[in-house]
Protein backbone atom coordinates (compact mmCIF):
# COMPACT_ATOMS: atom_id res chain seq x y z
CA UNK A 1 0.00 0.00 0.00
CA UNK A 2 0.83 3.50 -0.86
CA UNK A 3 1.16 6.00 2.20
CA UNK A 4 -1.79 4.28 3.74
CA UNK A 5 -0.47 2.14 6.98
CA UNK A 6 1.02 3.63 9.77
CA UNK A 7 -0.66 6.66 11.66
CA UNK A 8 0.22 10.21 12.21
CA UNK A 9 0.21 13.50 9.66
CA UNK A 10 3.25 12.31 7.96
CA UNK A 11 1.85 9.13 6.64
CA UNK A 12 -1.46 10.63 5.78
CA UNK A 13 0.32 13.02 3.15
CA UNK A 14 2.44 10.53 1.60
CA UNK A 15 0.78 10.82 -2.10
CA UNK A 16 -1.37 7.34 -2.81
CA UNK A 17 0.76 6.36 -6.15
CA UNK A 18 -1.16 3.31 -6.94
CA UNK A 19 -4.84 4.96 -6.53
CA UNK A 20 -2.93 7.79 -8.65
CA UNK A 21 -1.32 5.24 -11.67
CA UNK A 22 -5.28 3.89 -12.16
CA UNK A 23 -6.48 7.18 -11.92
CA UNK A 24 -4.45 8.92 -14.48
CA UNK A 25 -5.07 5.78 -16.72
CA UNK A 26 -8.60 6.09 -16.58
CA UNK A 27 -8.85 9.04 -18.49
CA UNK A 28 -10.96 10.58 -15.80
CA UNK A 29 -10.48 14.10 -14.11
CA UNK A 30 -11.45 14.65 -10.26
CA UNK A 31 -14.78 16.02 -11.04
CA UNK A 32 -15.46 13.03 -13.13
CA UNK A 33 -14.47 10.63 -10.10
CA UNK A 34 -16.10 12.72 -7.66
CA UNK A 35 -19.66 12.55 -9.93
CA UNK A 36 -19.14 8.51 -10.12
CA UNK A 37 -18.39 7.68 -7.05
CA UNK A 38 -21.79 9.94 -5.82
CA UNK A 39 -24.01 8.60 -8.84
CA UNK A 40 -22.76 4.49 -7.14
CA UNK A 41 -23.13 5.53 -3.78
CA UNK A 42 -26.91 6.83 -4.54
CA UNK A 43 -27.22 3.50 -6.01
CA UNK A 44 -26.15 1.52 -3.16
CA UNK A 45 -28.53 3.93 -0.81
CA UNK A 46 -25.56 5.38 0.75
CA UNK A 47 -27.27 8.67 0.47
CA UNK A 48 -24.94 10.45 3.13
CA UNK A 49 -21.47 10.49 0.77
CA UNK A 50 -21.13 13.41 -0.85
CA UNK A 51 -18.15 13.67 -2.99
CA UNK A 52 -15.95 16.41 -4.66
CA UNK A 53 -12.86 17.25 -6.29
CA UNK A 54 -11.09 18.54 -3.15
CA UNK A 55 -12.13 15.27 -1.71
CA UNK A 56 -10.40 13.23 -4.76
CA UNK A 57 -7.43 15.05 -4.64
CA UNK A 58 -7.03 14.26 -0.36
CA UNK A 59 -6.90 10.81 -1.46
CA UNK A 60 -4.73 10.86 -4.32
CA UNK A 61 -2.69 12.81 -1.80
CA UNK A 62 -2.76 9.84 0.35
CA UNK A 63 -6.25 9.98 2.88
CA UNK A 64 -7.67 6.38 3.02
CA UNK A 65 -11.14 6.97 2.36
CA UNK A 66 -13.87 5.58 5.14
CA UNK A 67 -16.21 2.62 3.56
CA UNK A 68 -17.67 2.54 1.26
CA UNK A 69 -15.82 4.57 -0.97
CA UNK A 70 -12.81 1.73 -1.25
CA UNK A 71 -15.56 -0.68 -2.38
CA UNK A 72 -17.16 2.11 -4.95
CA UNK A 73 -13.43 2.89 -6.33
CA UNK A 74 -12.57 -0.60 -6.51
CA UNK A 75 -16.06 -1.22 -8.39
CA UNK A 76 -15.74 1.56 -11.09
CA UNK A 77 -12.12 1.19 -11.72
CA UNK A 78 -12.77 -2.77 -12.43
CA UNK A 79 -15.54 -1.43 -15.13
CA UNK A 80 -13.37 1.18 -16.37
CA UNK A 81 -10.37 -1.41 -16.96
CA UNK A 82 -12.26 -4.43 -17.59
CA UNK A 83 -10.48 -6.57 -15.08
CA UNK A 84 -11.26 -7.16 -11.34
CA UNK A 85 -9.07 -3.69 -9.74
CA UNK A 86 -8.46 -4.97 -5.95
CA UNK A 87 -9.05 -1.89 -3.24
CA UNK A 88 -5.44 -3.74 -2.25
CA UNK A 89 -4.45 -2.78 -5.78
CA UNK A 90 -5.71 1.13 -5.59
CA UNK A 91 -3.23 1.36 -2.36
CA UNK A 92 -6.34 1.64 -0.23
CA UNK A 93 -6.94 -0.43 3.45
CA UNK A 94 -10.17 -2.93 3.18
CA UNK A 95 -12.14 -2.78 6.43
CA UNK A 96 -11.29 -5.86 8.59
CA UNK A 97 -13.81 -8.72 7.72
CA UNK A 98 -15.13 -11.71 9.66
CA UNK A 99 -14.23 -15.00 7.36
CA UNK A 100 -18.13 -15.29 7.47
CA UNK A 101 -18.42 -12.23 5.82
CA UNK A 102 -15.92 -12.05 2.94
CA UNK A 103 -14.21 -14.42 0.63
CA UNK A 104 -15.67 -18.23 -1.01
CA UNK A 105 -13.69 -20.69 0.73
CA UNK A 106 -16.47 -21.84 2.97
CA UNK A 107 -16.88 -24.62 4.78
CA UNK A 108 -18.62 -27.63 2.58
CA UNK A 109 -21.67 -28.63 5.24
CA UNK A 110 -25.00 -28.73 5.74
CA UNK A 111 -24.94 -26.96 9.29
CA UNK A 112 -22.61 -24.14 7.93
CA UNK A 113 -24.51 -23.52 5.06
CA UNK A 114 -27.31 -22.92 6.56
CA UNK A 115 -25.90 -20.65 9.34
CA UNK A 116 -23.91 -18.27 6.60
CA UNK A 117 -26.81 -17.84 4.14
CA UNK A 118 -28.97 -16.64 7.72
CA UNK A 119 -26.53 -14.61 8.18
CA UNK A 120 -25.36 -13.44 4.88
CA UNK A 121 -29.51 -12.69 3.93
CA UNK A 122 -30.26 -11.29 7.36
CA UNK A 123 -27.09 -8.89 6.86
CA UNK A 124 -28.25 -8.07 3.46
CA UNK A 125 -31.91 -6.96 4.31
CA UNK A 126 -30.36 -4.84 7.39
CA UNK A 127 -27.50 -2.98 5.46
CA UNK A 128 -28.53 -3.24 1.62
CA UNK A 129 -30.77 0.24 2.37
CA UNK A 130 -27.39 2.18 3.58
CA UNK A 131 -25.08 0.18 1.32
CA UNK A 132 -22.45 -1.24 3.38
CA UNK A 133 -23.04 -4.96 2.67
CA UNK A 134 -22.15 -4.24 -1.14
CA UNK A 135 -19.38 -2.70 -0.91
CA UNK A 136 -17.69 -4.54 2.09
CA UNK A 137 -16.89 -7.45 0.54
CA UNK A 138 -14.26 -9.01 -1.35
CA UNK A 139 -14.60 -9.96 -5.25
CA UNK A 140 -12.60 -13.14 -5.79
CA UNK A 141 -10.69 -14.22 -9.04
CA UNK A 142 -8.33 -16.58 -10.06
CA UNK A 143 -7.05 -19.43 -8.06
CA UNK A 144 -8.65 -18.05 -4.85
CA UNK A 145 -12.39 -18.90 -6.72
CA UNK A 146 -12.31 -21.55 -8.87
CA UNK A 147 -9.86 -23.73 -6.33
CA UNK A 148 -13.08 -23.77 -3.87
CA UNK A 149 -15.38 -24.27 -6.11
CA UNK A 150 -13.45 -27.54 -7.37
CA UNK A 151 -14.82 -28.89 -4.10
CA UNK A 152 -18.28 -28.97 -5.21
CA UNK A 153 -17.10 -32.21 -6.92
CA UNK A 154 -16.08 -33.80 -4.00
CA UNK A 155 -18.34 -36.62 -2.91
CA UNK A 156 -20.97 -36.10 0.05
CA UNK A 157 -20.62 -38.10 2.79
CA UNK A 158 -23.02 -41.21 3.00
CA UNK A 159 -24.89 -40.06 6.01
CA UNK A 160 -27.13 -37.52 5.31
CA UNK A 161 -25.81 -34.35 7.53
CA UNK A 162 -29.01 -33.07 9.56
CA UNK A 163 -29.25 -29.62 10.98
CA UNK A 164 -29.25 -29.23 14.69
CA UNK A 165 -32.98 -28.22 15.97
CA UNK A 166 -32.89 -24.73 17.55
CA UNK A 167 -32.87 -25.05 21.70
CA UNK A 168 -36.62 -23.74 21.54
CA UNK A 169 -38.93 -24.12 18.86
CA UNK A 170 -41.49 -21.41 17.49
CA UNK A 171 -45.00 -21.98 18.77
CA UNK A 172 -45.89 -20.36 15.79
CA UNK A 173 -44.28 -23.16 13.54
CA UNK A 174 -45.75 -27.01 13.52
CA UNK A 175 -41.64 -27.31 12.21
CA UNK A 176 -42.72 -29.93 9.72
CA UNK A 177 -43.51 -29.09 6.43
CA UNK A 178 -46.50 -30.06 4.45
CA UNK A 179 -46.57 -31.29 0.97
CA UNK A 180 -49.09 -28.14 0.05
CA UNK A 181 -46.40 -26.10 2.10
CA UNK A 182 -43.45 -26.99 0.01
CA UNK A 183 -44.81 -27.22 -3.44
CA UNK A 184 -46.19 -23.24 -2.95
CA UNK A 185 -42.59 -22.19 -1.93
CA UNK A 186 -41.48 -23.96 -5.17
CA UNK A 187 -44.36 -22.19 -7.16
CA UNK A 188 -43.15 -18.31 -5.35
CA UNK A 189 -39.63 -19.28 -6.46
CA UNK A 190 -40.87 -20.00 -10.00
CA UNK A 191 -43.15 -16.45 -9.66
CA UNK A 192 -39.96 -14.58 -8.75
CA UNK A 193 -37.92 -15.77 -11.42
CA UNK A 194 -40.46 -14.62 -14.11
CA UNK A 195 -40.61 -10.74 -11.96
CA UNK A 196 -37.02 -11.28 -12.32
CA UNK A 197 -37.14 -11.99 -16.15
CA UNK A 198 -40.05 -9.72 -17.42
CA UNK A 199 -38.55 -6.62 -14.33
CA UNK A 200 -35.68 -6.82 -13.94
CA UNK A 201 -33.19 -7.51 -10.81
CA UNK A 202 -34.18 -4.20 -9.11
CA UNK A 203 -37.65 -4.29 -7.83
CA UNK A 204 -37.72 -7.20 -6.07
CA UNK A 205 -34.44 -8.35 -5.34
CA UNK A 206 -35.73 -7.88 -1.43
CA UNK A 207 -38.53 -9.96 -1.48
CA UNK A 208 -35.99 -12.61 -2.76
CA UNK A 209 -33.42 -11.95 -0.15
CA UNK A 210 -36.30 -12.40 2.56
CA UNK A 211 -37.83 -15.48 1.12
CA UNK A 212 -34.23 -17.02 1.18
CA UNK A 213 -34.25 -15.93 4.78
CA UNK A 214 -37.45 -17.22 5.36
CA UNK A 215 -36.29 -21.16 4.12
CA UNK A 216 -33.25 -20.45 5.86
CA UNK A 217 -35.33 -20.51 9.47
CA UNK A 218 -37.11 -23.47 7.84
CA UNK A 219 -33.89 -25.58 7.44
CA UNK A 220 -32.93 -25.17 11.35
CA UNK A 221 -36.27 -27.15 11.77
CA UNK A 222 -36.19 -31.11 12.40
CA UNK A 223 -37.77 -31.82 9.07
CA UNK A 224 -37.35 -35.50 7.08
CA UNK A 225 -34.44 -36.12 5.41
CA UNK A 226 -36.25 -35.50 2.08
CA UNK A 227 -38.01 -32.39 3.34
CA UNK A 228 -34.52 -31.16 3.79
CA UNK A 229 -32.80 -31.61 0.47
CA UNK A 230 -36.11 -30.06 -0.89
CA UNK A 231 -35.70 -27.31 1.28
CA UNK A 232 -32.27 -27.13 -0.07
CA UNK A 233 -32.71 -27.01 -3.57
CA UNK A 234 -35.42 -24.40 -2.97
CA UNK A 235 -32.45 -22.14 -1.20
CA UNK A 236 -30.52 -23.07 -4.18
CA UNK A 237 -32.53 -21.49 -6.47
CA UNK A 238 -33.32 -18.40 -4.17
CA UNK A 239 -29.65 -17.57 -3.70
CA UNK A 240 -28.77 -17.99 -7.15
CA UNK A 241 -31.77 -15.80 -8.01
CA UNK A 242 -30.44 -13.48 -5.59
CA UNK A 243 -27.56 -13.46 -6.94
CA UNK A 244 -28.68 -12.92 -10.58
CA UNK A 245 -30.82 -10.22 -9.26
CA UNK A 246 -27.62 -8.54 -7.13
CA UNK A 247 -25.20 -8.99 -10.12
CA UNK A 248 -28.39 -7.53 -12.73
CA UNK A 249 -28.38 -3.95 -10.83
CA UNK A 250 -24.55 -4.18 -10.26
CA UNK A 251 -23.68 -5.34 -6.60
CA UNK A 252 -21.12 -7.52 -7.80
CA UNK A 253 -19.62 -8.47 -4.64
CA UNK A 254 -22.99 -9.41 -3.32
CA UNK A 255 -23.68 -11.36 -6.28
CA UNK A 256 -20.44 -13.68 -5.98
CA UNK A 257 -21.31 -14.08 -2.52
CA UNK A 258 -24.88 -15.40 -3.16
CA UNK A 259 -23.96 -17.70 -6.17
CA UNK A 260 -21.46 -19.74 -4.13
CA UNK A 261 -23.67 -20.07 -1.12
CA UNK A 262 -26.36 -21.07 -3.62
CA UNK A 263 -23.51 -23.53 -4.81
CA UNK A 264 -22.92 -25.27 -1.50
CA UNK A 265 -27.11 -25.16 -1.14
CA UNK A 266 -27.08 -27.18 -4.11
CA UNK A 267 -24.56 -29.71 -3.02
CA UNK A 268 -26.42 -30.14 0.07
CA UNK A 269 -29.52 -31.18 -2.01
CA UNK A 270 -27.68 -33.46 -4.48
CA UNK A 271 -28.71 -31.77 -7.36
CA UNK A 272 -25.50 -31.21 -9.71
CA UNK A 273 -28.03 -29.90 -12.73
CA UNK A 274 -28.99 -27.40 -10.54
CA UNK A 275 -25.40 -26.97 -9.42
CA UNK A 276 -23.85 -26.55 -12.88
CA UNK A 277 -26.46 -23.87 -13.71
CA UNK A 278 -25.42 -21.60 -10.59
CA UNK A 279 -21.61 -22.55 -11.81
CA UNK A 280 -22.33 -20.69 -15.23
CA UNK A 281 -24.43 -17.64 -13.52
CA UNK A 282 -20.88 -17.19 -11.77
CA UNK A 283 -19.24 -17.47 -15.80
CA UNK A 284 -21.34 -15.03 -16.36
CA UNK A 285 -20.37 -12.58 -13.92
CA UNK A 286 -16.67 -13.32 -14.78
CA UNK A 287 -17.05 -12.66 -18.17
CA UNK A 288 -18.91 -9.64 -17.25
CA UNK A 289 -16.07 -8.55 -15.28
CA UNK A 290 -12.80 -8.90 -17.49
CA UNK A 291 -12.22 -12.24 -16.57
CA UNK A 292 -13.01 -15.09 -19.21
CA UNK A 293 -9.95 -17.39 -18.70
CA UNK A 294 -11.76 -17.86 -14.89
CA UNK A 295 -15.51 -18.27 -17.08
CA UNK A 296 -14.15 -21.28 -18.91
CA UNK A 297 -12.50 -22.87 -15.54
CA UNK A 298 -16.16 -22.44 -14.22
CA UNK A 299 -18.03 -23.80 -17.29
CA UNK A 300 -15.94 -26.46 -17.26
CA UNK A 301 -16.12 -27.45 -13.43
CA UNK A 302 -19.72 -26.86 -14.33
CA UNK A 303 -19.51 -29.32 -17.44
CA UNK A 304 -17.80 -32.06 -15.65
CA UNK A 305 -20.17 -32.13 -12.78
CA UNK A 306 -23.34 -32.62 -14.47
CA UNK A 307 -21.91 -34.92 -17.48
CA UNK A 308 -23.85 -37.64 -16.41
CA UNK A 309 -27.56 -36.15 -15.71
CA UNK A 310 -27.86 -32.62 -17.19
CA UNK A 311 -30.67 -32.40 -19.57
CA UNK A 312 -29.74 -31.57 -23.23
CA UNK A 313 -31.25 -27.61 -22.61
CA UNK A 314 -28.83 -27.36 -19.67
CA UNK A 315 -25.67 -28.77 -21.58
CA UNK A 316 -26.84 -26.45 -24.39
CA UNK A 317 -26.59 -23.82 -22.14
CA UNK A 318 -23.63 -24.40 -20.86
CA UNK A 319 -21.93 -25.07 -24.38
CA UNK A 320 -23.16 -20.99 -25.35
CA UNK A 321 -21.69 -19.87 -22.03
CA UNK A 322 -18.17 -22.04 -23.18
CA UNK A 323 -18.44 -20.36 -26.25
CA UNK A 324 -18.57 -16.82 -24.87
CA UNK A 325 -15.86 -17.49 -22.72
CA UNK A 326 -13.82 -18.40 -25.75
CA UNK A 327 -14.74 -15.75 -28.11
CA UNK A 328 -13.72 -13.42 -25.55
CA UNK A 329 -10.27 -15.27 -25.15
CA UNK A 330 -10.08 -14.38 -28.75
CA UNK A 331 -10.06 -18.12 -29.56
CA UNK A 332 -12.19 -18.38 -32.77
CA UNK A 333 -11.85 -21.92 -33.79
CA UNK A 334 -13.01 -22.91 -30.06
CA UNK A 335 -15.60 -20.55 -29.90
CA UNK A 336 -17.10 -22.07 -33.30
CA UNK A 337 -16.67 -25.37 -32.08
CA UNK A 338 -18.52 -24.53 -28.69
CA UNK A 339 -21.52 -22.56 -30.66
CA UNK A 340 -22.50 -25.79 -32.79
CA UNK A 341 -22.49 -28.16 -29.94
CA UNK A 342 -25.13 -25.93 -27.97
CA UNK A 343 -26.80 -25.79 -31.37
CA UNK A 344 -26.74 -29.40 -32.05
CA UNK A 345 -27.39 -30.25 -28.22
CA UNK A 346 -30.15 -27.84 -28.17
CA UNK A 347 -31.87 -30.04 -31.01
CA UNK A 348 -32.51 -32.79 -28.79
CA UNK A 349 -34.33 -30.93 -25.82
CA UNK A 350 -37.59 -31.90 -27.25
CA UNK A 351 -36.80 -35.77 -27.41
CA UNK A 352 -35.81 -35.46 -23.44
CA UNK A 353 -37.81 -37.99 -21.53
CA UNK A 354 -38.29 -35.54 -17.67
CA UNK A 355 -39.20 -32.39 -17.65
CA UNK A 356 -36.96 -29.35 -17.43
CA UNK A 357 -36.25 -27.91 -14.12
CA UNK A 358 -38.08 -24.41 -13.68
CA UNK A 359 -34.56 -22.34 -13.54
CA UNK A 360 -33.51 -23.35 -17.31
CA UNK A 361 -37.06 -22.74 -18.53
CA UNK A 362 -35.47 -19.79 -20.02
CA UNK A 363 -32.72 -21.02 -22.09
CA UNK A 364 -35.09 -21.39 -25.36
CA UNK A 365 -34.15 -20.92 -29.02
CA UNK A 366 -34.58 -17.31 -28.78
CA UNK A 367 -31.83 -17.19 -25.85
CA UNK A 368 -29.93 -19.83 -27.41
CA UNK A 369 -29.46 -17.58 -30.82
CA UNK A 370 -29.07 -14.50 -28.35
CA UNK A 371 -25.93 -16.02 -26.86
CA UNK A 372 -24.51 -17.45 -30.06
CA UNK A 373 -25.00 -14.34 -31.39
CA UNK A 374 -22.94 -12.52 -28.48
CA UNK A 375 -19.52 -14.61 -29.11
CA UNK A 376 -19.55 -13.89 -32.64
CA UNK A 377 -19.68 -10.05 -31.21
CA UNK A 378 -17.56 -10.18 -29.12
CA UNK A 379 -15.33 -11.99 -30.93
CA UNK A 380 -15.47 -9.33 -33.52
CA UNK A 381 -14.62 -6.81 -30.66
CA UNK A 382 -11.62 -9.01 -29.75
CA UNK A 383 -10.51 -9.12 -33.23
CA UNK A 384 -10.02 -5.24 -33.45
CA UNK A 385 -13.82 -4.60 -34.59
CA UNK A 386 -13.50 -7.66 -37.22
CA UNK A 387 -16.58 -6.88 -40.01
CA UNK A 388 -16.26 -10.94 -40.60
CA UNK A 389 -17.37 -11.71 -37.00
CA UNK A 390 -19.68 -9.03 -36.93
CA UNK A 391 -21.48 -10.56 -40.15
CA UNK A 392 -21.56 -13.52 -38.44
CA UNK A 393 -23.33 -12.27 -35.27
CA UNK A 394 -26.26 -10.60 -37.57
CA UNK A 395 -28.27 -12.96 -38.47
CA UNK A 396 -28.34 -14.88 -35.16
CA UNK A 397 -28.72 -11.56 -33.55
CA UNK A 398 -31.75 -10.68 -35.81
CA UNK A 399 -33.22 -13.65 -35.33
CA UNK A 400 -33.42 -13.38 -31.43
CA UNK A 401 -34.88 -10.11 -31.44
CA UNK A 402 -38.00 -11.72 -33.63
CA UNK A 403 -38.34 -14.35 -30.61
CA UNK A 404 -38.11 -12.10 -28.05
CA UNK A 405 -40.18 -9.62 -29.65
CA UNK A 406 -43.23 -12.26 -29.53
CA UNK A 407 -42.44 -12.79 -25.66
CA UNK A 408 -44.02 -10.91 -23.59
CA UNK A 409 -42.28 -12.34 -20.40
CA UNK A 410 -38.44 -11.96 -21.31
CA UNK A 411 -37.96 -8.09 -21.57
CA UNK A 412 -34.61 -7.71 -20.25
CA UNK A 413 -33.45 -10.62 -22.69
CA UNK A 414 -35.54 -8.48 -25.63
CA UNK A 415 -33.56 -5.18 -24.14
CA UNK A 416 -29.96 -6.90 -24.03
CA UNK A 417 -30.60 -8.01 -27.77
CA UNK A 418 -32.16 -5.48 -29.10
CA UNK A 419 -28.70 -3.69 -27.64
CA UNK A 420 -26.91 -6.22 -29.42
CA UNK A 421 -28.26 -5.36 -33.08
CA UNK A 422 -27.28 -2.43 -32.04
CA UNK A 423 -23.36 -2.92 -31.59
CA UNK A 424 -23.73 -5.22 -34.12
CA UNK A 425 -24.64 -2.45 -36.64
CA UNK A 426 -21.85 -0.42 -35.71
CA UNK A 427 -19.39 -2.80 -36.05
CA UNK A 428 -20.42 -2.84 -39.46
CA UNK A 429 -20.41 1.13 -39.92
CA UNK A 430 -24.15 1.48 -40.26
CA UNK A 431 -25.22 4.10 -37.50
CA UNK A 432 -28.76 4.90 -38.41
CA UNK A 433 -29.56 1.10 -37.89
CA UNK A 434 -27.43 1.11 -34.77
CA UNK A 435 -29.72 4.03 -33.67
CA UNK A 436 -32.86 2.35 -34.84
CA UNK A 437 -32.30 -0.37 -32.27
CA UNK A 438 -30.76 1.70 -29.62
CA UNK A 439 -34.42 3.55 -29.82
CA UNK A 440 -36.13 0.36 -29.10
CA UNK A 441 -33.96 -1.20 -26.55
CA UNK A 442 -34.19 2.48 -24.86
CA UNK A 443 -38.18 1.75 -24.53
CA UNK A 444 -37.79 -1.28 -22.32
CA UNK A 445 -35.39 -0.03 -20.64
CA UNK A 446 -37.65 2.72 -19.12
CA UNK A 447 -39.64 -0.57 -17.76
CA UNK A 448 -37.08 -2.71 -16.63
CA UNK A 449 -34.79 -2.24 -13.32
CA UNK A 450 -31.47 -3.08 -14.74
CA UNK A 451 -28.45 -1.69 -14.15
CA UNK A 452 -27.05 -4.20 -16.68
CA UNK A 453 -29.60 -2.99 -19.55
CA UNK A 454 -28.65 0.66 -18.89
CA UNK A 455 -24.81 0.45 -18.49
CA UNK A 456 -24.64 -1.18 -22.18
CA UNK A 457 -26.88 1.34 -23.64
CA UNK A 458 -25.16 3.65 -22.13
CA UNK A 459 -21.64 2.35 -23.27
CA UNK A 460 -23.42 1.36 -27.06
CA UNK A 461 -24.46 5.30 -27.38
CA UNK A 462 -21.32 6.81 -25.84
CA UNK A 463 -19.62 4.49 -29.10
CA UNK A 464 -21.64 5.74 -31.31
CA UNK A 465 -21.54 9.68 -30.20
CA UNK A 466 -17.39 8.90 -30.84
CA UNK A 467 -17.55 7.19 -33.73
CA UNK A 468 -20.31 8.89 -35.83
CA UNK A 469 -21.01 12.81 -33.76
CA UNK A 470 -21.18 14.32 -36.70
CA UNK A 471 -24.61 12.57 -37.63
CA UNK A 472 -28.17 14.23 -36.20
CA UNK A 473 -29.50 10.85 -35.48
CA UNK A 474 -26.53 10.40 -33.09
CA UNK A 475 -27.07 13.18 -31.77
CA UNK A 476 -30.90 13.00 -30.76
CA UNK A 477 -29.97 9.31 -29.64
CA UNK A 478 -27.75 10.84 -27.37
CA UNK A 479 -30.19 13.80 -25.93
CA UNK A 480 -32.81 10.77 -25.84
CA UNK A 481 -30.77 8.93 -23.55
CA UNK A 482 -30.22 11.78 -21.18
CA UNK A 483 -34.28 12.16 -20.94
CA UNK A 484 -35.06 8.60 -20.93
CA UNK A 485 -32.50 7.00 -18.48
CA UNK A 486 -31.14 10.11 -16.25
CA UNK A 487 -28.18 8.55 -14.22
CA UNK A 488 -30.38 8.14 -10.84
CA UNK A 489 -30.33 5.83 -7.99
CA UNK A 490 -31.74 2.47 -8.92
CA UNK A 491 -33.74 0.27 -6.38
CA UNK A 492 -31.85 -2.67 -4.98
Amino acid sequence: MSGNSGSGANADKRPNELLGSWFVRSGWSKGELARQVNRRARQLGANHISTDTSRVRRWLDGENPREPIPRILSDLFSERFGCVVSIEDLGLRAARQSPSASGVDLPWTGPQTVALLSEFSRSDLMLARRGFLGTSLALSAGPSLIEPMQRWLVPTPASPVHVEPAPVADPRRPGRLSRPELDLLESTTRMFRQWDAQCGGGLRRKAVVGQLHEVTDLLQEPQPEATTRKLFKVAAELAELAGWMSYDVGLQPTAQKYFVLALHAAKEAGDKPLGSYVLSSMSRQMIHLGRPDDALELIHLAQYGSRDCASPRTQSMLYAMEARAYANMGQPGKTKRAVRMAEDTFAEADEWDEPDPDWIRFFSEAELHGENSHSFRDLAYVAGRSPTYASLAEPLMQRAVELFAKDGEHQRSYALNLIGMATVHLLRREPEESTSYATRAMEIAKKVRSERVNTRIRKTVDTAVRDHGDLTVVVDLGDQLAVDLPETAEAV
